[in-house]
């Protein structure tokens, strides 16, 4: 372990000792030096947890940037030995010396802190720098005089520490030897008895230092004394202890203090050089003085965090061999020199879009090596994200979440934490996590439109794709999965699953059997659109399907009837005008559209001549005056055509009459089964048109009377009734789309001679009943 990182555990135990109650941490205690896997405690015990909460969390152990010396067996749920633990290399001298981690629980996210306390055992000799100390005394030296010795070093802290020393032999000199807090260790050598060069001019003494362990640890070092001649003044130092000051990271021969020594001798005794003599390994590397001039410089790198001050013994000696010390306490100031570090604890990587607010995403341990106002750190992170930064203990903060998260509107988070102190310049360090953002099904399927209309041309192939409707899921993978359901309804009394299909993949609609435009012109169903969630979402629509007309059906003639048991004629007087009507062709065709628009043509003719045919209304007239030398039976062929494509056609054969008497010359015309009683038949029709007539009479008269009966009552009543009228049903196409574009009366004049008849074109008619005067004049309101 660096030195670095040892001063970082030991100045962060003061810390986490002061928060050790407040958190509940669990403490242990346990021995350094203890065998690897040896047992440190019950951990899921002593924090309440059990087996299945260590293993389902995935447990684990956090230490930041130091060394994993403990191990968490989650079976068990007890923490053991994973490394030797060395005191002394852990924490050097201070004490009391402790272990610091987290107990990491991820689902929920959860830390507990732990405490291990390193008890000291004696492993460690007390030891002396140097092999020997020589020293350089007058013979004249007073009795009393002090010489400083180098104390010895033990490692070990407490009892375990250096507790005395003894001197041998103790003829001339003792020991005076001080442990005080605050004033380190100081060994000097006191002259008891007065040196004489003459009988003894070299001593040599045995120090050993003892520790207070069990069993008792000792180190030795020799002490060669060379006797001189009379030096009768020893060094004097102005100041028993000097106190100063040096920035960490001071430039290398920083002048740190000045101390000062005089000696009353003249002459070569009187010159005083000076040394430290206390001085570390590391302090060597970090002061030096000018044994001349008393001048301490700093010559190596002050880190504050490694120390916060320094003691330096300093040693004036004369040449004669006597000396003086002083103390110089070093107090180091802290400069704003280290970075946040920035300890990831635990991290979530992706999160659900509907979890809940202030759920702990990242947990995140922050470091500053620094002291006082540089050592505290404020954390951040980027705005106008859904997550902030709570603190939940001083250099400890929770990334949670602070508002609705949807990962439709943002999938991913980079997310970045900026932590600064609050030293002078501000140093700051960042870390951006990655978080993505996990679906859950909360959108339902939209359709493009929020209705459909198609259309499909009759007698369509069955399996005929009509068209596509289309869905979509914002949602992700399995959640953004679509499939179309055909809803269940009817049409005309039909299931709509007869009439059509939906594809559950694609939404593609298919036709299931041909149309028939003549049966159904349109009809309405619905379609769901449904995710692969759980449970899973859905919308529907409307769509209508409109079936288009195909020329499919000929025209069909309704007059003249086309009989084979008769043949009817029409007459024409010789005497007849230019344009006289002969009759009309009256015809239909049940498709819609143009393919029901009718045009009449005529195909043949006995004289083309004589007659023409009307192109939309089919009135067959007369284009010239009839001649004496025109034949009497004239036979046409009329054909009536639709404006289809391809278009459809009929004829019709229409027999025309030229004759002043119609019944001589129409019985000249060749039918099939031509009965001679036609007497008979006409008189019988001409009874049943006139039952059918007085029938009619009877039912106007009923419903007039009806009528004024029922506004009789509503007049009485008073009441303001809305009156409904009564509006009979017509056989036309008022709207335009059937054969005839208009609506006529055609009145039929008929003459005791039945066979003979006349078509006048009468006025348009919006009544529904026939009507008969005493003329015989018949009104036809409509075919």
């Amino acid at each position: 372990m660096s030195d670095r990182t040892m001063a970082r555990q030991v100045l962060l135990y003061i810390w986490f000792l002061s928060l050790s109650s407040a958190l509940g941490q669990v403490s242990y205690s346990i021995h350094e030096e203890m065998a690897k896997g040896s047992l440190v405690g019950n951990i899921a015990q002593d924090l309440g947890l059990d087996l299945k909460r260590l293993k389902s969390g995935k447990a684990r152990i956090y230490t930041g940037d130091s060394a994993e010396y403990i191990e968490l067996n989650k079976e068990r749920g007890v923490l053991l030995i994973k490394e030797r633990i060395d005191r002394e290399a852990l924490c050097g001298q201070t004490t009391p010396c402790a272990l610091h981690f987290q107990i990491i629980l991820e689902n929920p996210m959860e830390f507990f802190r732990v405490t291990i306390e390193i008890t000291d055992i004696n492993d460690n000799f007390p030891s002396f720098k140097k092999s020997t100390i020589i020293f350089r005394i007058s013979e004249s030296v007073i009795l009393g005089s002090k010489f400083m010795l180098e104390p010895a070093i033990d490692l070990d802290v407490g009892i375990n520490g250096l507790q005395s020393y003894t001197l041998k032999p103790t003829h001339n000199f003792n020991l005076k030897f001080k442990n005080q807090q605050g004033d380190g260790e100081n060994v000097e050598l006191v002259l008891q008895k007065p040196l004489d060069r003459e009988k003894q001019h070299d001593i040599k003494l045995v120090l050993t230092a003892i520790d207070g362990g069990d069993p008792q640890l000792s180190g030795s070092i020799e002490i060669h004394i060379t006797v001189l001649d009379a030096n009768d003044n020893a060094p004097v130092f102005l100041q028993s202890i000097y106190k100063a000051t040096v920035t960490e990271n001071a430039p290398k021969d920083t002048i740190v203090s000045q101390v000062s020594a005089t000696d009353a001798d003249e002459g070569v005794n009187n010159k005083v050089e000076y040394s430290i003599a206390n001085m570390q390994d590391d302090d060597q590397q970090l002061f030096e003085i000018d044994k001349d001039s008393g001048q301490v410089t700093a010559v190596g790198i002050i880190d504050f965090e490694k120390a916060r001050n320094y003691e330096l013994r300093v040693q004036a000696s004369d040449h004669g061999g006597l000396t003086d010390s002083c103390k110089i306490i070093v107090d180091v100031i802290d400069i704003n020199d280290n970075k946040p570090v920035i300890n990831i604890m635990s991290k979530t990587n992706v999160i659900a879009e509907n979890s809940a607010s202030e759920t702990v995403v990242t947990m995140i341990n922050v470091q500053d090596l620094d002291s006082g106002e540089n050592g505290k750190v404020q954390c951040s992170v980027n705005e106008n994200i859904p997550f902030t930064l709570k603190s939940s203990n001083v250099n400890f903060f929770s990334l949670v979440t602070d508002g609705d998260l949807d990962r439709e509107r943002e999938s991913e988070y980079n997310i970045s934490v900026t932590c600064a102190d609050e030293g002078v310049p501000s140093l700051s360090s960042s870390v951006t996590l990655s978080l993505q953002i996990s679906d859950v099904n909360d959108n339902v399927p939209v359709f493009d439109k929020s209705s459909y209309e198609a259309s499909v041309q009759e007698n369509n192939t069955p399996g005929l794709s009509i068209f596509t409707v289309r869905a979509r899921d914002a949602d992700f993978n399995q959640n953004a999965r679509v499939s179309y359901i055909l809803e269940d309804s009817s049409v005309n009394g039909v299931p709509v699953s007869s009439l059509v299909s939906v594809s559950a993949d694609s939404g593609v609609i298919h036709a299931v059997r041909s149309f028939d435009y003549e049966q159904i012109k349109d009809f309405q169903f619905r379609v769901k659109a449904q995710d692969g969630g759980s449970p899973p979402l859905s919308s529907n629509v409307s769509v209508k399907i409109i079936i288009q007309d195909q020329n499919d059906n000929a025209p069909q003639v309704l007059y003249p009837v086309q009989s084979g048991a008769s043949v009817v004629a029409e007459m024409v007087p010789r005497s007849a005008d230019v344009g006289y009507l002969v009759t009309k062709v009256v015809a239909v065709d049940v498709d819609s559209g143009q393919n029901a628009w009718l045009s009449y043509k005529l195909q043949k003719a006995t004289d083309r001549s004589l007659f023409e045919v009307g192109l939309q209304n089919g009135e067959l007239r007369t284009v010239r005056q009839v001649t004496d030398k025109d034949a009497v039976k004239q036979r046409l062929t009329v054909v009536v055509e639709d404006n289809g494509q391809p278009s459809r056609s009929a004829t019709v054969n229409v027999n025309v009459a030229v004759a002043d008497s119609f019944p001589e010359e129409f019985t000249d015309f060749p039918h099939k089964d031509y009965n001679d009683n036609l007497t008979f038949y006409l008189v019988l029709a001409l009874a049943v048109v006139s039952f059918l007539f007085i029938v009619s009479i009877i039912a106007i008269l009923s419903v007039k009377c009806y009528r004024w009966r029922r506004e009789r009552m509503f007049y009485k009543s008073g009441a303001n009734l809305p009156v409904i009228p009564y509006y009979p049903p017509l056989y036309a196409d008022v709207g335009g789309t059937g054969t005839l574009q208009h609506v006529y009366n055609y009145e039929v004049c008929r003459t005791t001679d039945s066979r003979k008849s006349d078509l006048k074109y009468g006025r348009p008619c919006s009544e529904s009943f026939i009507s008969l005067d005493s003329s015989g004049t018949q009104t036809l309101s409509h075919v």
